[in-house]
This record gives structure tokens, C-alpha cells and sequence, in this order.
């Protein structure tokens, strides 16, 4: 009987033979015959399971479709922490080929674990993540949504492991058997390196949940992944469309199990301010346009993909782009009203010998308490090596509070800090969550931290700050 090849062919799985079971026609239906090239086709991210389904017909397979370097026996000095280990544990036991029973790396290519773990920010899921590729000990790619984590990343793996690593992203393309990449830089290359991998690591894999970056996960054929993230499920429900390019959530850690111990101990404070008189009439001014044009075109927003409708409608329909404008203004006044700021003054003079960082949802917000509050700003358009000048001086103490409009949710090794103000966000849990953790490094001294939230009262952001508590 001749056996079935299989090879890796521009982000798919060519499957050749006589003639391809029938058997497994229900099992695999995104098996698809090509007529162009007369042979069948796989997604690429369906290698380990398509794999599996030829091995059990008890056909003789030759499988060329991964090309990987050699490597050798990796070793990480980290130590894991118990809830690391058990996270590690969980993933790998989700093994879909059985090469795992042998626990001396290097492992064998027929290794597949996949799924996703869900620690707090400030747990070291990246420590995590060494210590899977040096069990696997196999070529790596490790995908992160920043520049920030690129360089992080690429310090930690040469660092660890003293061999070259690859990068993809901030103008270098350069591939090794351990690459980190961008997710932009990996939407570009995927079909061209996606067989030289047997392992790839999504970090902030929620990102995945975006229809562009899901092609990344379709077009490897690594059969080993792992998703790392704060906050997994997304209220799109796109984390089931993660699940299936990644795998299941295997392994879930809530702040609240970890502070004390492993995180600092945190309290939440929620400060509630009001608008002053002529604030108040321009907010609802602005806010009746708004729900009188919802309520004219009968609009309903349940959910984030609801207000997206809106804005593509507002691009052929010039009352919908009067209602989005006149939404943008009336948050502006809610986000960045004078009784806010008066709060965010009183909690600085408080907290004077305290490391804080203060959160915005603009970057106008964000330059107007820089200027107002002489504290040094970081948004996305500040330059990659003044954000680093800003962080280390933060780091070091010549700094003790900086502002910031969400370029430090995520993405950023951020220095230890234990206070938190909250001038606007969304209604994410994950916003929350990520910048609740950027304060929940244990502190050396014992000590707790401390999350502000200031909302503007009897206003939209009140049921805003109820969605993402």
C-alpha cells in the first residue's frame, strides 16, 4: 500500500496519495480537493489533527511538513512558582500526539499540546512559556502585539538560552530556529515560514480575535501552541474562534487567588465626582443627539460589534456621523471634567511617596494632566526610545508617577508601581484587569496597592465602570 505524503504548500497541508480515506471525510470536513493542482488540501493549523486522523486508518504516512532545525537541549534558570507549574502541567497534558511520556527534552516532534492560559498580568506568564519551549526544546515562534514585548521577548530568549534568536519586526526580518515576531510582521510571513515551527506561543492572544490576525494561527502548521493572556473571553465571542486555532482555555488564575501571596494585596476605590453646571448642560446637550438619533433609526447597542455597524453606517448616513461626534464630545466632558482632575490633584498630594500610574482613554486627556500636573506622558506617539528613557527613570525613582493613554494595558514591561488612577477606560474587563495588575507585583515591603477609579456621576461612564467591574 502506498503511503499518503503530506506536505506543507503556502499555508496549507497538500495532502498526496492513491487515494485519501474516505473514512475520515465526516471527521475532517475542511478537507477540500483542489482542482488546480488535482490533490487535497488542509489548513495548515489542522496538521496535528489531520495527522492524527490518517494514523488511525493504519495507512503508511511520509510526513515532510515541517522542515525544523536542529536544536539542542534548552535550559531555563527560572524556577516555577506552583500555579506556574500547574498551568505548565495543565497545557502540556492537552498533548493531543502522546509524545510527552518521555519528559527528557529534547521532546519529538510528534508533541501537540494546545490551549490557552489565562494568568493576571504580573504573574510571569512569559516565564511559563520559557519553561514549555525549553520542555519542547524544538524552533519556536513567538508571536507578541508591540514592539515593546518584541524586544522583551528577544532579551528573555537569548538571555535564557544563548543562541541566536530571529525577529520579525521593527524593520529586521530575520528567521532562526527561536523567532519573535509582531503579530503585523506575522500576518505578512506566515504562509512562507509556517512550516519551519513546531511550536508557536500567541502572547496577548486575544489579539488573535481580530479577523486579520486569525490568519497567522491558520497558516502555521506548528502543532504545538499556546495562547497567553489576562483576560480570555472577549464579549464579541471571538475567543471561540481562538479556541479552535489555539485550543481550549486548559488553565485559569484569578488575581484574587494570587494576591496576598504571589501579587500584592489591592483595594479598589471609586471616587464619584460631578460635572459643574455648564459641563452638565453641554454633556446632556450633546448626549440627547446621540439617543434621539438611536431612537429615530431604532439602533440598539448591545454589544461592541453593534457600535461598530454604526460607525460604517456613519460614513454614508451624515445624521449617524452627527450622533458618533456629538457621543466623542460628550465622553471628552465626562473623561476629562474639572471635578476629575481636582480628584486626581487631591490623590497625587496623598500619595507623594507612592509609585502611580495614571490612565487615560485620550492622548488630549493624557498631555492636558501631563502639562497640568508636570508628570512625563506616555501614548502612542511618544518615540520608542523616549517611552524606554521614561520607563527606566520611572524604574529607577527619578520618576514616581507617570500618565498614559493606554500604551501601558498591555505590552510593556512596566516598573513596579502601587497606585492606580483610573480617569477613563472602557467598559473591558480586560482594560481593567491589565491595568489592575500593572500594580500588583509584590511589594517588597508587605504593602497593599491601590486602584482609583474617578467617574463623572449620573452620566454614561457610571454604567461604563459597573460593565467592567
Amino acid at each position: 500500500m502506498d503511503p499518503i505524503e503530506l506536505a506543507s504548500e503556502d499555508g496549507t497541508i497538500r495532502v498526496d496519495g492513491d487515494e485519501v480515506p474516505q473514512s475520515i471525510a465526516t471527521d475532517a470536513p475542511w478537507l477540500e480537493y483542489d482542482s488546480r493542482t488535482d490533490v487535497v488540501r488542509a489548513p495548515a493549523f489542522r496538521y496535528a489533527e489531520l495527522r492524527q486522523l490518517l494514523e488511525a486508518t493504519g495507512r503508511p504516512l511520509d510526513d515532510a511538513v515541517l522542515d525544523l532545525e536542529a536544536l539542542p537541549a534548552l535550559h531555563s534558570a527560572y524556577e516555577l512558582r506552583t500555579y506556574q507549574r500547574d498551568a505548565l502541567e495543565d497545557w502540556l497534558e492537552t498533548d493531543r500526539w502522546g509524545g510527552l511520556d518521555d519528559h527528557t527534552p529534547p521532546l519529538p516532534v510528534a508533541c501537540a499540546p494546545a490551549g490557552v492560559l489565562e494568568l493576571p498580568t504580573g504573574s510571569g506568564k512569559t516565564v511559563v512559556a520559557l519553561k514549555a519551549i525549553e520542555r519542547l526544546s524544538v524552533p519556536t515562534l513567538v508571536v507578541v502585539p508591540t514592539i515593546d514585548l518584541l524586544e522583551q521577548w528577544q532579551r528573555e530568549l537569548e538571555r535564557e538560552f544563548s543562541i541566536p534568536v530571529g525577529r520579525f519586526g521593527g524593520g529586521e526580518q530575520r528567521l532562526e530556529a527561536l523567532t519573535v515576531s509582531t503579530y503585523d510582521s506575522a500576518y505578512l510571513k506566515a504562509d512562507s515560514v509556517g512550516d519551519r515551527f513546531g511550536f508557536v506561543v500567541f502572547d496577548e492572544a486575544h489579539h488573535l480575535g481580530g479577523e486579520g490576525y486569525r490568519e497567522i494561527a491558520r497558516l502555521l502548521a506548528a502543532p504545538a501552541r499556546m495562547g497567553l493572556t489576562a483576560t480570555f473571553e472577549r464579549p464579541d465571542g471571538a475567543h471561540e474562534v481562538i479556541e479552535a486555532l489555539v485550543g481550549p482555555c486548559c488553565h485559569r488564575v484569578d488575581v484574587d487567588e494570587l494576591a496576598g501571596d504571589h501579587l500584592a494585596d489591592y483595594d479598589l476605590k471609586r471616587l464619584e465626582v460631578a460635572l459643574t453646571p455648564a459641563e452638565r448642560d453641554e454633556y446632556d446637550r450633546h448626549q440627547k443627539v446621540f439617543t434621539d438619533y438611536l431612537a429615530r433609526s431604532n439602533v440598539q447597542l448591545r454589544s461592541g460589534s453593534d457600535y461598530q455597524k454604526l460607525v460604517m453606517r456613519s460614513g454614508s448616513d451624515p445624521r449617524a456621523r452627527e450622533a458618533l461626534l456629538a457621543k466623542q464630545r460628550a465622553r471628552e466632558i465626562v473623561f476629562g471634567s474639572e471635578a476629575k482632575l481636582d480628584a486626581l490633584e487631591d490623590i497625587l498630594e496623598d500619595h507623594r511617596e507612592d509609585r502611580v500610574i495614571v490612565f487615560t482613554a485620550y492622548n488630549d486627556l493624557a498631555y492636558g494632566v501631563a502639562e497640568r500636573f508636570l508628570l512625563p506622558a506616555l501614548t502612542h506617539q511618544t518615540g520608542a526610545s523616549e517611552r524606554r528613557e521614561i520607563l527606566e527613570r520611572f524604574r529607577e525613582g527619578t520618576y514616581s508617577r507617570v500618565v498614559t493613554s493606554n500604551v501601558l494595558d498591555e505590552g510593556v514591561d512596566v516598573p513596579d508601581a502601587n497606585v492606580a488612577v483610573v480617569l477613563s477606560g472602557s467598559g473591558s474587563e480586560r482594560e481593567f484587569t491589565q491595568r489592575l495588575g500593572r500594580i500588583l507585583r509584590p511589594k517588597d515591603d508587605g504593602g497593599r496597592a491601590l486602584l482609583y477609579e474617578v467617574v463623572s456621576g449620573d452620566t454614561a461612564e457610571e454604567r461604563v465602570a459597573d460593565r467592567r467591574r
